[in-house]
């Protein structure tokens, strides 16, 4: 006899404490040994993910309570990988939707709850960090019943269950002012509110792959909901392709979720979440099937990309001396294996051999899959990051962000200005506590390319900026994007000392002395609008006259640290941004000046 199921998603904006939430439920499932060393954010074992502090791909887990399995999917908050939340929303029957107490519902809460409510799913709100100064617990569940009323949710939905809780603390409760003692109420709301899966164990199997991983012994693994069916190691399966062709094989191995582990089972069922290797070639969407009987599962639709990026084979003058792969053929065969597993991610070739045209959801998305790369000892350029247009009804389009700023009293002004400049629209404003105020705009995705460095400058380094895809909508016109000039190298050799001293009034530098520099790359930021050659490589005129002042001690200005993300906001459209395994270069996109001209 098979336990009873309940499969669900965890959803919620960015660092409202999804993650930490698995790890007090993991924890009190009893999964870990007595005395065993548990990481926090556990499930995030990316390292990528642990230095960001963000989930970034969708991980599955299962614990029991009380004689029922509980599969738990932690999705990422991020709109930008939004692929990941919209393709195992499938795979569940109800969803956790986590909000923070002291923010309330926040732009991606907005996006996730959209899409769960698509699906048809009945959320369970909790009301997280009540622990917290200034967290308004009954505020918080307020506005999320008017974000369900806003996205058009039907009653039942709007007369959804919520509880208040502590992801770090480890508890939750239906009352406020009850003593939290432990998890135990929110597996019994899981238990009561989430239905059991749908699914008839009789009929020809069904299975849809939702996730995709692999193994060095086993190759690719597939993970997804049988929703039809019985599945058995060992059996013959087929799959159906996307094309519609249909490939048979083996399961060779059948796997189970158990805590963090997969566990190898004989037999699944209809409503069961598996792991199955077997399938060198199935792709996300596709429907592993009884071989007798072929039958498809409707594909996996996820919402188009929005920015668009030239991936371009390395060219500068350092080329090839940092990365282990640098040809147009392993960068195309690179971008090609993960358009496998990131389904929001689209690739074309363009015009000329080395150049790929890489679209996806926004610039942490495709900044992510450039410092994967970067890496794995892949060594290549990128052009600016440009939106996508369409047209719809014969009218060109473009698309909008909703962007929430929560910023000091006095920088208020500042960012209003320059965001109308940008050609934002001011939706709302919000007076908090502590002389913070909070911000609404729907502003053109172009106008907010580079806005970020500016935004820091704005609010001095204390604002906290937000945003996520809204619609397609009729051209804006034109945004003005203020940026200074740049300072170009114009000598090929080794930055020194005091040529960067000596122009210090011209700008802030990107460099430190001792820093490798060639004609055309960028070196720094210019005080006025247009651009400066500068020779950085400059050395000083020995004399055997001594000077009164050489043994004071003489202090170069801190450089600006350019971050990925920083560098990819910063670059022009007539910039590039080399990415190597040790170094992040910006650079001009043709190194001779007349070339340049012509």
């Amino acid at each position: 006899m098979s336990l009873p199921i309940r499969n669900v998603a965890i959803i919620a904006h960015v660092d409202h404490g999804k993650t930490t939430l698995v790890d007090a439920l993991l924890k009190q499932s009893g999964i870990f040994r007595e005395g065993e060393d548990v990481p926090d954010c556990v499930m995030d074992s990316n390292p990528l993910e642990r230095e960001r502090g963000i989930t970034i791909l969708s991980k599955n887990t299962a614990v029991r309570y009380k004689d029922t399995l509980i599969n738990i999917v932690d999705t990422p908050g991020h709109a930008d990988f939004g692929g990941e939340v919209e393709r195992v929303l499938g795979m569940v029957d109800g969803c956790l939707l986590i909000v923070d107490a002291n923010e309330g519902p926040m732009p991606q809460t907005r996006f996730v709850l959209k899409k769960a409510l698509e699906k048809g799913l009945r959320p369970i709100v909790i009301v997280n960090k009540i622990d917290r100064p200034q967290a308004d617990p009954y505020g918080a569940v307020d506005k999320v019943l008017d974000l369900f009323i806003e996205l058009g949710a039907d009653d039942d939905q709007c007369e959804f269950p919520y509880l208040f809780a502590s992801g770090l603390d480890g508890y939750a409760k239906k009352d406020l002012d009850e003593d939290g003692q432990d998890m135990q109420p929110l597996f019994e709301e899981i238990l009561e509110h989430v239905p059991p899966p749908i699914g008839d164990a009789t009929k020809p199997l069904q299975l849809q792959v939702t996730t995709l991983d692999y193994s060095e012994y086993l190759g690719r693994i597939v993970i997804g909901r049988i929703h039809n069916g019985t599945i058995k190691a060992g059996q013959q399966a087929a799959l159906v392709k996307e094309d519609g062709s249909i490939v048979k094989a083996k399961i060779s191995k059948l796997m189970g979720f158990e805590g963090l582990s997969r566990v190898e089972i004989e037999e699944a069922s209809a409503g069961n979440l598996v792991a199955v290797a077997g399938f060198g070639d199935a792709n996300i969407g596709e429907t592993i099937t009884c071989p007798e009987e072929p039958q498809a599962l409707p594909l996996i639709k996820v919402d188009e990309p929005t920015l668009q990026m030239t991936f371009w084979v390395n060219d500068s003058p350092f080329a090839g001396l940092e990365g282990s792969y640098v040809t147009s053929r392993q960068l195309r065969d690179r971008l090609m294996r993960e358009l496998e597993t990131n389904v929001a991610l689209r690739v074309e070739e363009a015009d000329t051999p080395d150049k790929f045209l890489v679209s996806g959801r926004g610039e942490l998305h495709l900044g992510i899959l450039i410092e994967t790369m970067r890496r794995e000892g892949y060594e290549f350029q990128v052009s600016q990051p440009q939106v996508i247009y369409r047209e719809i009804n014969g009218q060109p389009c473009e698309p909008y962000e909703c962007l929430v700023l929560d910023i000091p009293e006095e920088a208020v002004g500042g960012c209003i200005e320059r965001l109308g400049q940008r050609r934002g629209e001011m939706l709302d404003m919000r007076v908090g506590v502590n002389g913070r105020t909070q911000l609404e705009f729907a502003i053109p995705a172009r106008g907010l390319i580079g806005f970020r460095g500016e935004f820091l400058r704005l609010s001095r380094g204390e604002g906290i900026m937000n945003h996520s895809f809204l619609d397609y909508r009729s051209l804006a016109g034109d945004v003005e994007t203020r940026r200074n000039g740049v300072i170009i190298s114009f000598e090929e050799g080794t930055a020194t000392f005091y040529a960067l001293k000596n122009a210090e009034d011209r700008g802030v530098f990107f460099i430190t002395p001792g820093t490798k520099v060639y004609k055309g790359m960028i070196v720094g930021e210019h005080n006025r609008p247009q651009d400066l050659d500068l020779n950085v490589c400059k050395t000083k005129q020995l004399t055997n006259v001594r000077s009164s002042t050489g043994d004071e001690l003489v202090q170069l200005q801190a450089p600006v640290e350019m971050s990925l993300e920083r560098a990819l906001e910063y670059i022009g459209p007539d910039e590039l941004l080399e990415v190597t395994p040790e170094s992040i270069r910006l650079r001009k996109m043709a190194n001779n000046k007349k070339l340049a001209k012509r």
